[in-house]
């Protein structure tokens, strides 16, 4: 079976990228051809894919994003497909990945009216529009039942559509047998003693993220605890404004941020505790990397994947409406009591041992590859 799958970007360390990456190889590890439409290609190019950079250029991402979907409609109808796959919204998909959240929800709860005269607004809304609403044959793999309610709400979405995943987290995440000398490594090529205690926060895109929520909180952490504490950012995002806000917070000695790595297990098993107080997260893969890992979090709970946190005990959640000061009272309370830590990664292992936090990939496969999928006209 030939396969299309159409993504704007790729590049190795962003959470939805690695999931197309890693379906794609299952669709192709069962033996079928694998042909990616992109505008934008980092890394690496599995054996095997027939990757298409498409030729669209423009001022305006969004005017950008209409040429793609133009050009690849047009190549399509010269050689097509069987299933087309898509992960980020646009006409024309048998199949589309759900981990961006509702458009229009945001567009009307987070932005003024005026928002949505913009040409902006009209392209992502129409493209939304497409996949969503009730006369569109495009089957939705969801990864989170957060935002379910609202593209119903919004476009009248039938229920039937909707297949939910579980999640997919790569087995090299968990823990393994030799994590504590794995830690112990980790911090002694980082500089840090027993005593010293590390935040991790990791994803790209600071802001959505709430990396500014988690500087704030450092810096009102009592002077015992700050001056034990450092926090390290990974991801691909433009770090000179969060370390401007450090600096000016007066922890910038204490804050580190670098690009995306290979290398997050070591720095999931090094840690003490992973901060996430996103402003919004569709699901928060990384909450889960932490879990299996047995490290600590706190997050909010707006994050799709919070409810697995709450469920194994694996940390401590900010409740909707967010207050910077209840992060930093949990903040500091975590900090401060190595027992709850204890009891936090402990829970977490175990939860990870039961659960199905795995297989979200081969699962998105079977459906893609079904039988009863219908073939792309």
């Amino acid at each position: 079976m030939r396969l299309a799958f159409c993504l704007y970007k790729y590049f190795p360390f962003g959470g939805l990228q690695r999931d197309f990456l890693r379906i794609a190889l299952a669709c192709q590890a069962r033996g079928h051809d694998i042909r990616v439409y992109t505008l934008e290609w980092r890394g690496e190019i599995p054996a095997g894919f027939e990757r298409v950079l498409v030729p669209a250029r423009a001022w305006w991402n969004h005017i950008r994003y209409r040429k793609f979907s133009a050009w690849v409609e047009a190549d399509l109808a010269r050689r097509p497909v069987e299933r087309v796959v898509g992960f980020n919204k646009m006409p024309g998909l048998d199949i589309y990945y759900a981990a961006d959240p509702c458009y229009e929800e945001m567009a009307r709860s987070l932005r003024n009216p005026f928002y949505r005269l913009g040409g902006r607004y009209r392209h992502f809304a129409a493209w939304e529009r497409a996949v969503f609403t009730p006369g569109s044959r495009t089957e939705i793999l969801t990864i989170s039942s957060v935002q379910q309610p609202f593209f119903i709400h919004h476009y009248g979405t039938p229920a039937e559509r909707f297949h939910p995943l579980p999640p997919g987290i790569s087995p090299d995440r968990r823990a393994s047998i030799d994590a504590p000398a794995i830690r112990a490594a980790f911090r002694a090529e980082f500089g840090l003693n027993d005593r010293d205690l590390l935040l991790m926060q990791i994803g790209s895109g600071f802001k959505t993220k709430g990396l500014d929520r988690s500087l704030k909180a450092l810096a009102t952490l009592p002077e015992a605890l700050r001056t034990r504490t450092r926090l390290v950012a990974l991801g691909d995002d433009d770090p000179r404004p969060f370390l401007r806000q450090a600096k000016t917070l007066g922890i910038g000695e204490r804050v580190a941020i670098l690009r995306g790595r290979d290398d997050v297990p070591r720095f999931l098993l090094g840690a003490d505790l992973l901060v996430h107080p996103a402003y919004s997260e569709n699901t928060g893969t990384v909450l889960l990397e932490a879990l299996v890992a047995g490290l600590p979090v706190l997050a909010t709970d707006v994050c799709g994947y919070a409810h697995y946190i709450a469920e194994a005990g694996a940390g401590c959640l900010i409740e909707a409406p967010f207050t910077q000061k209840a992060l930093d009272v949990a903040l500091a309370a975590l900090l401060a009591d190595p027992g709850a830590r204890a009891r936090c990664s402990s829970q977490a292992l175990a939860f990870a041992e039961t659960a199905d936090l795995y297989s979200l990939h081969e699962k998105a496969a079977d459906f893609i590859l079904g039988p009863e999928r219908k073939l792309h006209a």
